[in-house]
């Protein structure tokens, strides 16, 4: 199941997608509580209800906008230096314990979302990641039960202003511009995902492809992130957590590469799909 929140005139709604046309999912549940969105779905525990959603008027892709998948979550979580290659890339022993930054909501952007580069920063790099979303409230969960805490998983590009991630001791600085998420282009579940260690990733910048990896390669696990994370805080249903970026950033390449305006970045996934990004 690919689900995503979409906006087709009458402001951000959840839809499963079907195709190349996006289904409504309160249309055919009988609404929510609260607000229509795919964060509710996964509040009120009815995930599940949206499977073989069949009824209702079937609106083509081309003639709604899509949105970020999570609108509102209460966490976007990163994990820095989680990829071996890129660990080996950096010159750093991998983490015995992951290490993690947050971003807020103000950095999510859509697919297809043209992102703006941030003036205080004039070394912003890409970082092509797999992010999973919470669905079931998760505490102190060990990790054998961590899977049946996720909803599913998306695309993220943790866009990063490195002179400014590492001006401190923090790398926050550098990761909470507006617009330094986009991600997407639906949050699919796991069946459809594929085993959380074998998700294939690639970025490609103005063409030429600069990253590509599995999860296969993550030092930390996802069961193991699950169960981390939720020993030092409650995990919500709709936090993001995206697991870390492989080898090929633009920061460690000689020359280095930096984006400019103009740039378009792809990250591609064959059970993920597609996340364009335009940057100004």
């Amino acid at each position: 199941m690919r689900l995503v929140t979409y906006d087709g005139g009458r402001g951000p709604r959840a839809g499963v997608r079907v195709d190349d046309a996006v289904l409504d999912v309160w249309d055919a549940l009988g609404g929510p509580s609260g607000e229509p969105s795919l964060a509710a779905l996964l509040r009120e525990g009815r995930l599940e209800d949206a499977r073989g959603i069949d009824s209702g008027e079937a609106r083509p892709l081309s003639g709604v906008s899509l949105l970020p998948p999570v609108l509102d979550p209460q966490k976007i979580i990163g994990i820095g230096l989680n990829y071996r290659s890129h660990a080996e890339e950096s010159g750093q022993q991998p983490p015995t314990t992951p290490t993690f930054f947050a971003k807020f909501a103000n950095a999510l952007a859509a697919p297809g979302a043209e992102v703006a580069l941030p003036a205080a920063s004039q070394k912003v790099d890409y970082e092509a990641e797999v992010a999973f979303v919470v669905g079931r409230r998760a505490r102190a969960v060990v990790e054998a039960d961590a899977l049946d805490h996720v909803a599913g998983y998306m695309l993220l590009n943790d866009l990063s202003a490195r002179d400014l991630q590492f001006a401190t001791p923090q790398w926050m600085p550098g990761k909470v511009f507006d617009g330094a998420a986009p991600c997407g282009p639906a949050l699919v579940t796991p069946d459809e995902a594929g085993p959380p260690d074998g998700i294939a990733l690639e970025l490609a910048l103005n063409g030429d492809v600069m990253q590509s990896a599995t999860t296969a390669d993550l030092i930390h696990s996802i069961p193991v992130l699950v169960s981390h994370l939720s020993t030092l805080m409650t995990l919500e249903p709709g936090d993001v957590v995206s697991t870390g970026t492989p080898a090929g950033v633009g920061s460690v390449r000689e020359p280095r590469v930096w984006l400019k305006p103009g740039d378009e970045v792809v990250i591609t996934s064959p059970t993920l799909g597609r996340l364009e990004t335009r940057l100004r």
